[in-house]
């Protein structure tokens, strides 16, 4: 192995270990204990090491993201392909969403409400953000008449799931209606599919 390859390897190492610690520390304590100064201790490297990775916090907090997007992405497709049928298909990625919203909450607040300097909607917008949204877009698809544009339907479910799995978290809707709520959005997209 060569010196350049391990210290890449090491750099690697190195970057999953910074980003490792900083979903552990939102976890436990909240995006704002979340700083370069508490990582560089828990990581046990110097604040300059990390900012030879990231510019700063936003930079973390984005990375953070986009391996969230990828855990999604993965849950998401084991829910639709697990499925026997399109109408559950649909039903296991709405579960599936709004438990790892709930399961994962400081993940899911780096990925749709900390300040992320991600593309989103954009072909630039990381592959693992993609794999995301085609997950939703496969469940979706089926459900999706010629004359609509299935990229405002999914963003419509999108937009639904996230708001069902914000408001609950906030404790803005009760968490005991939410099966029913699930189901009653699910039934308007399916309404028209034997």
């Amino acid at each position: 192995m060569s010196k350049q390859t391990r210290m890449e390897r090491v750099r690697a190492e190195r970057e999953k270990l910074i980003i490792a610690a900083a979903r552990e520390l939102a976890e436990a304590e909240g995006w704002e204990a979340v700083t370069t100064r508490r990582l560089a201790e828990r990581v046990e490297y110097s604040q300059p090491v990390l900012y030879s990775h990231f510019k700063g916090k936003d930079a973390i907090v984005a990375a953070v993201a986009v391996e969230g997007f990828a855990d999604m992405a993965g849950e998401l497709r084991a829910a639709r392909t697990e499925a026997v049928d399109a109408a559950g298909a649909l039903a296991g990625v709405a579960q599936a969403y709004t438990s790892f919203a709930g399961w994962r909450p400081a993940l899911y607040d780096a990925m749709f409400h900390q300040r992320v300097d991600l593309p989103f909607a954009d072909p630039e917008a990381p592959r693992e953000l993609w794999a995301a949204y085609g997950e939703l877009e496969e469940a979706v698809r089926p459900f999706a008449d010629e004359e609509e544009e299935l990229g405002l339907l999914v963003e419509t479910f999108w937009a639904a799931l996230h708001g069902l799995a914000t408001l609950m978290r906030a404790g803005r809707l009760p968490s005991d209606g939410h099966d029913r709520r699930l189901a009653l959005l699910l039934s308007r997209f399916t309404a028209k599919y034997p």
